[in-house]
């Protein structure tokens, strides 16, 4: 465990907080709601990449040198800000107040337009953004150059393995739909991401999915992104706990551990891995259907009822297109004329199927 603490006057700016993997929904805007904190209390994740103000245009970046930076297909903008952003819930946060000139937002928060916003409270230095505005999962993202990590107890450890046998035991599956008939935004989020890595392991082919859910997630934007003929790569879901991938395995579907970041490896195949959210694998791998039970109140035996009602989702599902265009770029495989022509695509028909 780890504080985080100002880098001028070496003030407490968090509670005591543990590394995790950053969720792929990190960037994701969903809906026009309110949404909950996107870190774990207590937890705390890195951006990697250069994030938040200044940002440049991509015709003044250019390709090369967004490819070195791991960046191979257009986008908007690039950051130029510093690497290393640290992602806090905002209930992990102490001694900060607010930047009143910089708390602009779109609709009924904060939406970090103006750069950091929140302020030590002991020295006034700019730490933090924190953004809660609607669509936005709600995150204060340390300032990298303006806070330093002061660890808990003893010197700071590296990351313990990813233990997989306790992820089903520990960790529980997201249910694809909401209470309310909406499907789930970290489901969107998480097909998005996998959608680019399993169309980069397609080579451009037909694919065969598994019945059910995948089915359900997955096989509009194949339909509507691979051309059209008998299936000639074959998808199974595999990870632990699960039987071992057989041999006319292409694309092999493995849980992303959530603590670790780290790709479940499959020992006993060639399949092509693609990493799904661990708590999206969960409920694909270990799906948990809801049962009839039997009737009471007078009804004749052998009658059942669904009570409640299973949830069913109000509309087809759409993988979330942001995610899958940031993850798609960032895949030398985009480079490849028939990715990249499915990504132009894309970005320039936002609306269109699967989208």
């Amino acid at each position: 465990m780890v504080v985080f603490a100002c880098a001028r006057c070496d003030a407490v700016l968090t509670g005591p907080v543990e590394r995790v993997a950053l969720p792929v929904r990190a960037h994701q805007t969903y809906g026009h709601d309110l949404l909950p904190a996107l870190m774990e209390p207590g937890t705390y994740a890195v951006e990697p990449e250069p994030f938040w103000l200044p940002w440049r245009p991509w015709g003044e970046v250019g390709a090369d040198e967004a490819a070195e930076r791991g960046v191979f297909a257009p986008v908007h903008g690039l950051s130029f800000g510093p690497p290393g952003a640290v992602v806090v819930a905002p209930g992990d946060t102490r001694g900060t107040v607010l930047i009143p000139e910089r708390c602009d937002g779109y609709c009924i928060g904060l939406d970090g337009r103006d750069g950091p916003n929140l302020a030590c409270a002991r020295c006034a230095s700019p730490v933090a953004t924190r953004i809660d505005d609607c669509s936005f999962w709600q995150t204060v993202w340390l300032v990298p150059d303006a806070v330093r990590r002061v660890p808990e107890d003893g010197p700071a450890s590296g990351h313990p393995a990813a233990d997989w046998e306790a992820l089903a035991r520990e960790h529980q599956g997201a249910p694809p739909v909401e209470p309310c008939g909406a499907w789930d935004a970290r489901w969107e989020a998480a097909v998005g991401a996998a959608l680019a890595h399993l169309l980069a392991a397609s080579a451009g082919a037909p694919v065969a999915l598994p019945d059910g859910i995948l089915t359900a997630t997955f096989g509009r934007a194949f339909d509507a992104l691979l051309p059209a003929g008998p299936a000639a790569r074959r998808v199974v879901v595999a990870g632990p706990g699960l039987p071992s991938v057989a041999g006319d395995t292409d694309i092999a579907l493995v849980p992303r551990h959530p603590r670790t970041g780290e790709v479940w490896q499959p020992s006993d195949t060639t399949a092509a891995v693609v990493p799904l959210e661990a708590d999206v694998w969960l409920h694909v791998a270990f799906p948990r259907e809801q049962l009839p039970v039997p009737a009471t109140g007078g009804l004749p035996d052998g009658v059942y009822r669904d009570d409640p009602l299973p949830l069913r989702p109000m509309r087809l599902f759409a993988p979330d297109r942001r995610i899958f265009l940031r993850t798609l770029a960032r895949l030398p495989a985009v480079r490849e004329p028939w990715l990249r022509a499915v990504y132009d695509r894309v970005q320039d028909a936002p609306f269109t199927r699967p989208f």
